[in-house]
């Protein structure tokens, strides 16, 4: 029985990244102020943290994805990537320099590389193509309410602990553990597997020109995303009071939330392509606005444009790649989507560091808007050109 025309998997796997961000974002909008305000770390040197924790554990996410093709198996490694980022919360928690938070930070987000691919290939198996957008959408918002959930957490508990950053690390375990456990209720579509014929190979050599083309587009775009830690200092650096900090970053999160399967299913009917070209643009709009407009009134309406733009674009690039790419190799299409947009995270870290640092943090963001602009050319060129074929046909 499926209910709305989603299969119970795509459920499950929604209210597993609900608990999962309920956690981390229990804890990501503290972080840059715990390294910062706690432990003196300069902003490039929390550009660099940030970085290398999403870009070396990025690589996972395509041995994770081949490997999970390889053994016709999604769950063990869903599982497996959950419980690693669960481990993490403990370290964060007992930190006492910024070399603990970067050891914390990346068995995070190891964990996440591990879980993505095998995770986004569950959901692709468990729908029509169709229905793609949907049925992302759908995860997309259930992770986010998790996201808004977790910063309304951390805005009560850090009033309620008197700044008490690690009191709040330490309860964020909890919502983590229960969504591990809840992995177990999920059910592998085995009759959707072909396994590979001999050995087989972490290449793209099987994807045509628009998957790779594609690829490159997201990577040059994410070569101007630097970490959101940035858009959180943002908020301190205009005069925001600390403990309204999670406040903001719910307004983004709502956003997100609210937005992600209004657009994956709009994307359904209109054309994914145009709904992430839309996203493209309005990032470039919403970063020089983060540079050049910030100030404590309008930073509030500017993170709700940015749970717009993720709204936009994070589910609706994956129902776009799920259609075209070969069935067998889902998961290891997922990977590498993933590792080439994860590896660009660092030079684009530590890029907006040293300009908030050597320039104006209103530069870091002037740079996001540049390389944003780009990338949205880049993709025009890239509807124009790529043949309308099967499903991808807006």
């Amino acid at each position: 029985m499926k209910l709305f025309g989603l299969d119970r998997n795509i459920y499950v796997a929604g209210f597993v990244s609900l608990l999962m961000d309920i956690s981390s974002e229990m804890i990501y909008p503290l972080l840059p102020m715990f390294l910062s305000s706690v432990l003196g770390v300069n902003k490039s040197l929390i550009g660099l943290i940030e970085g290398i924790a999403e870009s070396t554990a990025s690589v996972l996410k395509a041995f994770s994805g081949w490997l999970s093709d390889r053994l016709g198996r999604r769950k063990g490694l869903m599982m497996a990537g959950y419980a690693i980022s669960a481990l993490s919360r403990p370290i964060i928690a007992l930190a006492a320099g910024w070399h603990a938070v970067l050891a914390g930070r990346f068995v995070d987000r190891a964990g996440k590389g591990v879980r993505t691919a095998p995770r986004d290939a569950i959901i692709a198996e468990s729908t029509y193509s169709a229905s793609f957008g949907k049925a992302f959408g759908f995860h997309r918002g259930m992770d986010t309410v998790g996201a808004v959930i977790g910063p309304a957490l951390a805005f009560f508990l850090l009033s309620a602990s008197n700044n008490n950053f690690r009191e709040i690390f330490w309860i964020s375990l909890a919502p983590a553990v229960l969504a591990v456990l809840m992995i177990f209720t999920v059910r592998e579509k085995k009759e959707k597997f072909v396994k590979y014929a001999g050995r087989p190979k972490l290449s793209t050599g099987r994807f045509d020109w628009r998957f790779k083309f594609f690829v490159v587009i997201v990577a040059l775009f994410s070569l101007g995303n630097s970490s959101d830690a940035f858009l959180i200092l943002r908020t301190q650096q205009v005069g925001i009071p600390t403990a309204l900090v999670p406040a903001v970053y719910l307004v983004y999160n709502s956003v997100y939330s609210l937005s992600s399967m209004p657009a994956g299913i709009a994307a359904d009917r209109f054309g994914r392509r145009r709904i992430m070209l839309l996203g493209f643009i309005l990032f470039a709009v919403i970063y020089f606005a983060f540079g050049r407009w910030a100030d404590r009134a309008t930073i509030w309406i500017i993170f709700g444009f940015y749970g717009l733009f993720m709204g936009l674009t994070d589910g609706v690039q994956k129902a776009y790649l799920a259609e075209i790419i070969p069935p067998d190799m889902k998961a290891t299409a997922f990977g590498i989507y993933n590792t080439a947009a994860g590896l660009a995270l660092l030079p684009a870290s530590l890029i907006g560091g040293w300009l908030w640092d050597h320039v104006s943090p209103a530069a870091t963001f002037y740079y996001g808007a540049v390389m944003a602009a780009m990338s949205a050319v880049l993709f025009i060129v890239f509807i124009v050109v790529v043949p309308k074929s099967g499903t991808d046909t807006k």
